[in-house]
């Protein structure tokens, strides 16, 4: 073409979590079936939502107001409803003018990147979530900035690492957390969360909190919501129904101000972002219409308790069949969906592998691992003799080597096999080396 069109942040636009199931539907057509551990999608795993939940939905749907446009921001009286919900937790307070609503995380994430000056960049975790880690890297035209979550610290926020980088970078504008965190499954104390907040004050920064597993928590107390806690300082929250109903395909998200009177820029900001929201009209109406009902209904705190509950006990699975492993580290996730598997550091090369029976499945995972990450060649070698499908950790744009699996496969017998699977394959591949 005459001119180039590509965007200069265009390479940063990567997705593990999918682009790994490229390799995985070339194994499956060559025979292999597959294990898909790759993805954080509770129904594809088997989960059922409460009928009571559906019941809901469906008198929703039977309200013709719930088939046509909404208010940009989104509905009303559901942006009141959550107002009100936020307020009773105490800290920062909300009107409805704080709520809006996107069509998922995804699209809420696309537009606050999306709309920040060229300039000023967000600062967000390592291993990092990769629709944080493309935007942000996209929207500016660089590499991702990061701060190192620490494995041998229950995968922490290293804050002299955030304080440093910080102080020495000026262009770095906010701080992005996602708590519980996804790949790692890490619940960060309010202690953590008041730390990073001072930090931001002294700095003038604003934070980036992405809370869509906040009610998917397996200890009580073992974190808060950044409002309770953000004082003075301004932030943005995500919030959504994707993981706690779960309701993934409903596509229906919604972002918190907090604190947006207090620095007119950070106020001109949030309104860019209602002004890019116009020009789509509004987000999906029907679940927005269903949240005030779901919400307040007796049954959910019961719900979500006993998801926590589940998901808990699948945790506590994770840490005894891995735990005896060598040449790994696992942590037990506090909440989210996943637990990171991660290879001590020396422990793998280019001459480990796995017998793959299947020749012509063989052929392509030995096409494929050349000159890749080291962990991404375990998770290949894995696919192609077992059919498991997981995610490097070198694909959550971090420097260590390790993988990320999921707490969701709702057949007790098939989880504890996958997990039985991969805990051996991993003895075989660190004792083969050539």
């Amino acid at each position: 073409m005459r001119r180039n069109i590509v965007h200069l942040g265009a390479s940063s636009l990567t997705y593990a979590i999918r682009e790994i199931v490229q390799v995985a539907h070339k194994v499956q057509e060559l025979g292999q079936e597959i294990t898909w551990e790759n993805i954080g999608d509770p129904v594809l795993k088997g989960e059922q939502v409460p009928p009571w939940i559906k019941e809901i939905f469906h008198k929703t749907i039977d309200n013709n107001l719930s088939w046509g446009y909404c208010d940009t921001a989104g509905i009303p009286a559901t942006r009141e409803f959550l107002a009100e919900k936020a307020n009773e937790r105490g800290g920062a307070r909300l009107t409805p003018d704080d709520i809006m609503f996107f069509n998922g995380v995804g699209d809420a994430v696309s537009k606050i990147y999306g709309f920040l000056r060229r300039e000023a960049r967000i600062i967000g975790p390592t291993p990092a979530y990769s629709t944080h880690s493309s935007a942000e890297g996209a929207h500016s035209g660089y590499a991702h900035l990061t701060y190192e979550l620490d494995p041998y610290r229950n995968w922490m926020p290293d804050l002299e690492d955030i304080r440093l980088k910080i102080r020495y970078n000026d262009s770095i504008t906010g701080i992005l957390l996602i708590n519980p965190d996804n790949p790692t499954g890490a619940a960060y104390p309010p202690e953590v969360l008041s730390e990073i907040v001072s930090i931001a004050r002294e700095f003038d920064l604003c934070i980036l909190c992405d809370e869509i597993y906040a009610h998917v928590v397996f200890e009580q107390g073992a974190t808060r919501h950044l409002s309770e806690l953000v004082e003075d300082v301004p932030a943005i929250v995500m919030r959504g129904l994707s993981k706690e109903i779960p309701w993934p395909g409903a596509r229906c998200a919604w972002l918190e101000i907090l604190n947006r009177e207090k620095d007119e820029t950070f106020n001109t900001y949030v309104k860019s972002l209602l002004a890019a929201k116009r020009l789509e009209v509004c987000s999906t109406t029907a679940p927005q219409m269903a949240i005030p009902e779901i919400f307040s209904d007796p049954r959910y705190p019961r719900h979500l308790a006993d998801r926590a509950s589940v998901l808990n006990s699948r945790a506590d699975e994770v840490m005894s069949t891995f735990k005896d492993v060598p040449g790994i580290l696992v942590n037990k996730p506090m909440g989210a969906l996943y637990a990171t598997i991660l290879f001590e550091k020396g422990v793998l090369n280019d001459r480990q592998s796995l017998k793959i029976d299947n020749p012509e499945i063989k052929n392509l995972i030995e096409g494929l691992v050349s000159g890749c990450p080291m962990d991404q060649r375990f998770v290949y070698y894995l696919m192609g003799a077992t059919g498991i499908c997981v995610v490097p950790l070198s694909g959550f744009y971090c420097s260590r080597n390790g993988f990320r699996i999921t707490l969701l496969e709702c057949d007790d017998a098939k989880r504890l096999q996958t997990y039985q699977t991969i805990a051996a394959s991993i003895k075989d591949y660190l004792s083969s080396d050539g």
